[in-house]
């Protein structure tokens, strides 16, 4: 079955895009700032790289670069690689552990609030044409548990100290199924060769400005988030004994 590609070339609204942004924006201070409390320098190069990589995607997605959806491999796959194999990279190298582990948890679990304004901008994007429904909280997608929970993990494991870092540890588990949940269902949903589902209204939102943000960096930014407290917590760091 062929794809339905009436709005693979319709802007997506712009105050969606620009909300987005805002969002993008806010996680990249917060990638910033948790990194110059234990690595101010590599805070610097971090931002710088964030910037560079963010505006790259921006001006290829302008260029409708990413819409040519029959390129053979998909050019999507160019958004996705990159930060993948950075995180692959990171954990590969000691020195990289040796960073990640002076991470404030604190913070890594704050990243996940993000995840709530991500939720309800893809159900405007779904009733912009953008996106199917599959993809929202209305369909199969329950990330948006994450980002609701994630304050009361950060208020009972580090403010109340009341939950251990086992419950922390397995909350991270569940929240990474369900970022793999949606990430699949979007991949299924997508107008590439592999499509499985949503023919009537695929994802083609990700293809463009901003939303190519959100497989290109913010996905990315979060499975780190994520292996990177399940790493930690598996080695029984204590999220008390972290930075404050």
């Amino acid at each position: 079955m062929s794809p339905k590609l009436d709005y693979l070339h319709v802007q997506i609204p712009a105050l969606l895009s620009v909300c987005f942004a805002l969002l993008v924006i806010l996680l990249v201070a917060g990638i910033y700032f948790t990194i110059r409390r234990v690595a101010p320098k590599q805070a610097a190069f971090t931002l710088i790289g964030c910037i560079l990589w963010l505006g790259l995607l921006y001006f290829a997605a302008q260029k409708t670069f990413f819409l040519d959806i029959a390129a053979t491999p998909p050019r999507f796959l160019i958004a996705v690689i990159p930060p993948l194999l950075f995180i692959v990279m990171v954990f590969g190298q000691a020195k990289g552990r040796q960073w990640m582990d002076r991470l404030s948890l604190r913070s890594l679990t704050w990243v996940h609030i993000l995840r709530i304004g991500v939720e309800l901008l893809l159900f405007k994007l779904f009733v912009a044409g953008q996106i199917p429904q599959v993809m929202t909280f209305e369909g199969r997608n329950w990330d948006i548990w994450a980002g609701l929970t994630a304050p009361l993990m950060i208020f009972m494991v580090f403010y109340q100290k009341k939950w251990s870092a086992k419950v922390l540890g397995w909350w991270n588990i569940g929240a990474l199924g369900l970022l793999i949940n949606i990430v699949t269902t979007a991949v299924l949903a997508a107008p590439f060769p592999f499509q499985q589902l949503s023919f009537e209204q695929p994802n083609v939102a990700v293809l463009k400005p901003s939303f190519i943000w959100l497989p290109g960096f913010v996905v990315p930014v979060v499975l780190f988030a994520h292996l990177i407290s399940i790493r930690r917590l598996w080695v029984n760091t204590r999220p008390d004994h972290e930075p404050s």
